[in-house]
């Protein structure tokens, strides 16, 4: 059966999040503010809910029409085939959000949406009464501009919860966010990583994740677990494509860093249970101390905001030192998400390229400072013979060439 699929996602990751699809083999993608359109089987959707690491949930998407009035809204909800997927001991609770629609009562929406499901149901099965003592399926309306979206949620909690990190810490990245930071770098498993203001380490583990092509849901359930058309077995085999393609054994060099005590205790917490234990290493040592053993290598980083004014020199010292540090890795690429609007005039030199990202409800800018190129000499072989891209003495970085923004 071919479905229509939503991957949802933060605004300015729509990007990221259409290319994790595409290679995942979904090639017919289609990009809009806040989401990623897909078609798929009922594979699809456990394999997406297990796999992508930079959107926030996946949707299921039972349809989409005009509708400027209620009656327009009942009708054309109660011609959908909600049996198709609705038990008769379903549990169906509806939400919704109108924006720039001639419907903006959300929760009149909401109402007539539930009540032409019923009389949908009611018609198919025969009954007049449900239960709702059976799986959760999450219905959401959705109108933008009188065009309605009826989907029903396919992850319950959303895909940053890895399970990993069950104490968060103070202002943390989240998972998806941090995975996104770890993609746009160009960062690859031969290179090394450092993070100086490592925090609670969630973008080392989401880097670590990445490197050894592990699904990042992979260790969690899924609402549409519950579901009867979804059978074990289909969920089954995603996850068994996925313990087979990680890569358990690959070597990595990546490293944290921060002068926090007790975020340094969350980050190992949270390796340990990514089982990541020796694979991410940590470190009590301020920006300024920050050094690296490795010629090439990425600066992948959330430093300090300083959102109130008794806190903007201490950061903007802060950047200084994290710029003094990134002068000194010479051949290194930094990439640094902040809400300081100038952040090269701390740092010492022009950034390469910026992208805005909301780290939550908060306007920021992904700014990336490229390194040079790694001369091709420093790229070998192994001691086996085993063609690596990585010279036994010297780690090469990332070159990317871009333009910067205007």
């Amino acid at each position: 059966m071919k479905l229509e699929l939503i991957a949802t996602a933060a605004f300015g990751l729509e990007a990221v999040v259409a290319r994790e699809l595409k290679s995942l083999g979904y090639d017919q993608v289609s990009v809009e503010n806040g989401k990623v359109n897909f078609s798929g089987n009922e594979a699809a959707i456990c394999r997406t809910n297990i796999w992508l690491r930079s959107a926030d949930r996946v949707l299921l998407k039972l349809g989409s029409f005009e509708a400027r009035t209620f009656e327009d809204l009942f009708q054309q909800t109660k011609a959908l085939p909600w049996e198709e997927w609705l038990p008769p001991d379903a549990l169906f609770p509806v939400k919704g959000k109108s924006v720039k629609s001639n419907l903006f009562s959300v929760s009149d929406c909401q109402a007539i949406v539930k009540k032409a499901i019923v009389e949908r149901l009611k018609e198919t099965y025969g009954i007049n009464w449900f239960p709702e003592s059976g799986a959760l399926y999450q219905i959401e309306v959705a109108l933008l501009k009188d065009v309605v979206t009826l989907t029903i949620d396919t992850s319950g909690p959303g895909l940053h919860k890895r399970g990993y990190r069950e104490l968060a810490g103070p202002a943390p990245v989240k998972e998806t966010l941090a995975a996104a930071l770890v993609a746009l770098s160009g960062w690859r498993p031969e290179y090394a990583l450092l993070d100086p203001f490592c925090g609670t380490g969630t973008i080392l583990i989401e880097a670590a994740l990445l490197a050894q092509n592990r699904a990042p849901g992979l260790q969690r359930t899924f609402i549409a677990e519950q579901w009867t058309n979804l059978k074990p077995k289909i969920w089954e085999q995603a996850r068994e494509e996925a313990r087979d393609l990680w890569q358990r054994s690959i070597p990595l060099h990546i490293y944290g860093s921060d002068i926090d005590p007790k975020s340094l205790e969350l980050a190992r917490i949270h390796t340990k249970e990514a089982g990541l234990e020796g694979v991410v290493h940590y470190q009590k040592l301020p920006v300024a101390e920050a050094r690296s053993r490795f010629q090439y290598g990425h600066l992948i980083t959330n430093p300090p905001y300083g959102e109130r004014l008794s806190e903007q020199e201490e950061v903007e010292q802060v950047y200084q030192e994290l710029g003094e540090v990134f002068q000194r890795l010479e051949n290194w690429s930094l990439h640094m998400l902040t809400t300081h609007p100038h952040p090269e005039r701390l740092v010492g030199r022009r950034w390469d390229k910026s992208r805005k990202l909301y780290n939550g409800r908060l306007e920021c800018h992904y700014y990336q400072f490229f390194g040079p190129r790694p001369p091709r000499k420093l790229e070998g072989r192994s001691d086996t013979g085993v063609d690596t891209g990585v010279n036994m003495e010297v780690e090469v970085g990332v070159y990317l060439e871009v333009t910067p923004d205007s």
